[in-house]
């Protein structure tokens, strides 16, 4: 999975990186700090994967692993070569959802670059430059088209599905909010890869005070959550200064400093649980002595494809899947007392991977 994390200049974007991958970009009190993007690969915290790796004495733990990409601040006109203009644009492309960092935090000695906050401006200036941008493809995609659709059934389809696309952003639509009943359209306008059309998961950066209660009562908070709950976007609230103290300290402390500030959970675990369910995945997990460790599917994914996972061989000579809940195994004491208690499922073609499940694949080749 690969987030890119986007937002204005100042904002606690690059902070925020920072303390999620510790890769350490470059974060200071000015735009365009971040020229080149930043990449660092976080690895999904699992408690299962420990206590499976006891079991088993496995000589190696893989966790899933998440990519970030932390992208140069955007301002007012990017699309058209303003700031760092276009460069970033390629690089959002490349990622599965965005993380749009939005300041809900008043701080003086913070100089936002358009110069009060008001996190709703925010996120329209940087909606309309991706959909500048999008437009700006398609456009070059409708003038390519336009030759060959007279004498192509196919191509005068993709013609009037561009067309309407670009009427649809530009009266200040998102495409990932466009619908259409034709899954031939949807498929086509999906190939685009626009920018718009990408999951997002918003992230209100507060102050420290504003944590316990996880924005309840900040009205900039509020204002991203109704506004992110009419695109069906994803919400957590995080306080990136904070992120970067808790990212300095040993998994012990971590706890402390945690129940100190009255949290649960740190921001990265937040938004490693808002980016699953955003994008709609799960983890299945493989044990043993040689390795324990996570996969990342979509939901929904049947046993051969979720096999293909792991090696391609695994999918093409996939027999049955051997698949015991990780509780039950864990209550069971083994894999060997788990399958006489009869905990341990034969599973054909058909079986739909469940998130805990551990599997052991056979295949012939």
């Amino acid at each position: 999975m690969k987030l890119g994390i986007v937002g204005l200049p100042n904002v606690g974007k690059s902070t925020l990186f920072n303390s999620l991958t510790k890769a350490g970009a470059e974060s200071a009190n000015y735009p365009f700090c971040t020229i080149d993007p930043n990449v660092g690969v976080v690895a999904v915290p699992d408690f299962r994967l420990g206590l499976l790796a006891d079991m088993y004495t496995s000589r190696k733990i893989t966790p899933a692993v998440i990519e970030f990409v932390d992208i140069a601040g955007l301002v007012k006109g990017a699309s058209k070569g303003e700031g760092l203009g276009n460069q970033f644009l390629a690089n959002i492309r490349e990622v599965d959802a965005i993380v749009h960092v939005v300041r809900c935090f008043q701080n003086d000695n913070i100089v936002h670059v358009d110069g009060s906050i008001d996190p709703l401006r925010d996120i329209e200036t940087i909606n309309l430059e991706l959909i500048f941008s999008d437009l700006e493809i398609l456009e070059r995609r409708i003038a390519k088209t336009s030759k060959g659709a007279f004498n192509d059934k196919t191509l005068a389809k993709e013609l009037t599905a561009l067309k309407s696309m670009k009427a649809y952003l530009e009266d200040g639509n998102l495409a990932i909010t466009y619908e259409t009943d034709d899954e031939d359209e949807e498929a086509f306008l999906h190939s685009l890869n626009l920018l718009t059309a990408k999951p997002v998961i918003f992230a209100a950066n507060v102050a420290e005070d504003d944590l316990a209660d996880d924005g309840e009562n900040n009205p900039y908070v509020r204002e991203v959550r109704q506004f992110a709950a009419g695109q069906g976007s994803e919400v957590f609230v995080i306080c990136a200064q904070i992120e970067q103290e808790i990212a300095e300290l040993e998994d012990d402390e971590k706890k402390m400093f945690l129940e100190d500030l009255g949290l649960k959970e740190s921001g990265l675990d937040k938004l490693i649980k808002a980016s699953y369910k955003l994008l709609g995945l799960i983890s299945y997990l493989t044990a043993g002595e040689q390795e324990t460790r996570a996969w990342t599917i979509k939901k929904g994914t049947k046993a051969p494809a979720a096999a293909g996972k792991i090696h391609t061989d695994f999918e093409r000579g996939f027999i049955r899947a051997e698949v015991v809940n990780y509780q039950d195994l864990l209550d069971a004491g083994s894999y060997a007392a788990a399958k006489e208690k009869g905990l341990v499922g034969l599973e054909g073609k058909e079986y739909v991977v469940k998130d805990g499940d551990v599997i052991l694949f056979r295949f012939n080749v």
